[in-house]
């Protein structure tokens, strides 16, 4: 995975992360800042397309979460599944394959920074060939 793109998807967490440890808190003041570190500890990469890097291919990357000013154990860990795509990326959970939306989260060249939402619409009901109409709205 490239570096910026890891380096978004750790800022994120620990974006989250920092939300989560502020909305526990009974002790809480305002806005504050909370860092942590991580350290890979394990990666894996699989080049499924031809040899080299190729649309589908993935990386699997497990850190471990610490904050040492706390304690010397790890405070949570995080996992990242990398697949690499092509010019425009979408990501999203899908719990109805019939019909469903993901959020369009960036791409590459003129999509980089893309954002809006894609629709997919499965238009047959049986399971080989499936058909569907993607729906993509770009945000201005």
């Amino acid at each position: 995975m490239p570096s910026t793109s890891r380096l978004l998807v750790v800022a994120a967490l620990l974006a989250g992360v920092a939300v989560y440890a502020s909305l526990e808190s009974s002790a809480a003041t305002g806005p504050g800042f909370i860092r942590i570190t991580d350290r890979q500890f394990g990666y894996t990469r699989v080049d499924v397309g031809p040899r080299g890097l190729s649309p589908g291919d993935q990386e699997i990357i497990f850190d471990m979460l610490f904050n040492r000013k706390i304690t010397p154990k790890p405070i949570g860990s995080a996992r990242f599944l990398c697949t690499f795509m092509g010019e425009l990326v979408a990501s999203g959970t899908v719990h109805y394959r019939q019909f469903y939306d993901l959020a369009i989260v960036g791409g590459t060249r003129l999509y980089n920074d893309a954002r809006g939402t894609l629709t997919i619409i499965r238009t047959t009901s049986a399971p080989r060939p499936i058909r569907e109409q993607l729906y993509f709205r770009l945000a201005g």
